[in-house]
């Protein structure tokens, strides 16, 4: 009899899929055919079908997001066809996302916790700029593999939730559970090369964020960097919220997460305390990005302490998903 209903349990999961994740047939472009009249060519019309598209082809495309010749890419189910709730419609469906890496590269929507939220996610440095360099074990701890790791690892958590989600920078590595990250000059900002002066490193990727954020209509847009710093070796440190002057919602952001990092921090480390903060920091990233900006300084790349929380993949894992609720909860409060 349990054997019997357990059989039946089963069966009714598996009807309760949507079909959203059998539907999305892969097809290759016309020569010379950019994503614009490619999606029209397949009565995909809408600002939702451009921006699905890119999330579900992420990592297939050329410079400024082009289409590549012989590479097949995946239509997303028309926003037109679809009902008010997008993401009920899709929980339970398993998306693949090679950005993620092997390992990774599949994902399944968990929640609607984030639906209608849109997020630019960026890494710091990249290309030919590692960042700030530290040293454990007889290995070079390069800022930009980790930072990037980590915001990987977010994007995926954020995806789980709902969430319509940007990779900016965006590395062939995927995510990774090495201990000590081989740094490459690989990175590209969507595609594109990654300057080696510092101001048009910036302004590319806020451009990049911009020109997304003019196209998407979500009503909830933020925008995160994730940095790690680099100070004396023995100075440890906690993990640092910055927001741009006079952004009222980047200071509740920049709260509200450092919120959840101490609760977390208090529930696994009762004993250990918290003592990261919130200020403002005038910053380029921050002052010429559209969407509210959120600035994030992990800790200490070259304390010892400190980087524990970066060599353990589960230590990495466990910080993106403290941003990740933190997200949750900012998403929830603007909608109370």
């Amino acid at each position: 009899m349990v054997s019997f209903l357990k059989r039946i349990f089963i069966l009714i999961l598996v009807l309760m899929i949507p079909s959203v994740a059998f539907s999305q047939k892969a097809v290759k472009p016309r020569n010379g055919e950019g994503i614009q009249s490619f999606l029209k060519r397949h009565k995909l019309t809408s600002e939702e079908d451009y921006e699905k598209f890119l999330e579900l082809n992420s990592g297939k495309f050329g410079k400024g997001n082009s289409l590549l010749k012989g590479v097949s890419y995946k239509l997303p189910v028309s926003s037109s066809s679809s009902s008010s709730s997008s993401a009920n419609q899709n929980f339970g469906a398993k998306f693949n996302n090679k950005l993620f890496g092997k390992n990774y590269s599949e994902y399944t929507i968990k929640s609607n916790k984030l639906e209608g939220a849109c997020f630019y996610l960026t890494s710091g440095h990249g290309g030919p700029d590692p960042g700030a360099i530290g040293e454990a074990g007889g290995h070079k701890l390069h800022e930009d593999e980790y930072a990037y790791d980590i915001t990987l690892r977010l994007a995926h958590a954020l995806m789980e939730e709902g969430a319509t989600v940007y990779m900016i920078i965006q590395d062939k590595d995927g995510i990774r559970d090495d201990k000590y990250l081989k740094n490459s000059k690989t990175e590209t900002c969507m595609g594109a090369t990654i300057p080696l002066g510092q101001v048009e490193r910036l302004r590319q990727r806020t451009n990049k964020i911009n020109s997304l954020n003019r196209k998407s209509k979500s009503n909830y847009k933020r925008a995160i960097f994730i940095h790690l710093d680099s100070r004396s070796k023995s100075k440890q440190l906690d993990v640092f919220f910055y927001y741009a002057e006079n952004s009222t919602e980047g200071k509740k952001l920049a709260n509200t997460m450092l919120k959840t990092f101490d609760e977390h921090y208090n529930k696994h480390q009762p004993s250990r305390g918290f003592t990261g903060t919130v200020s403002t920091r005038n910053l380029y990233v921050l002052n010429k990005t559209t969407p509210t900006a959120l600035f994030v300084e992990l800790g200490n790349i070259r304390n010892s302490f400190d980087q524990r929380r970066f060599l353990d993949y589960n230590n990495r894992q466990a910080l993106a998903n403290w941003i990740c609720r933190g997200f949750i909860r900012d998403f929830e409060n603007t909608r109370k």
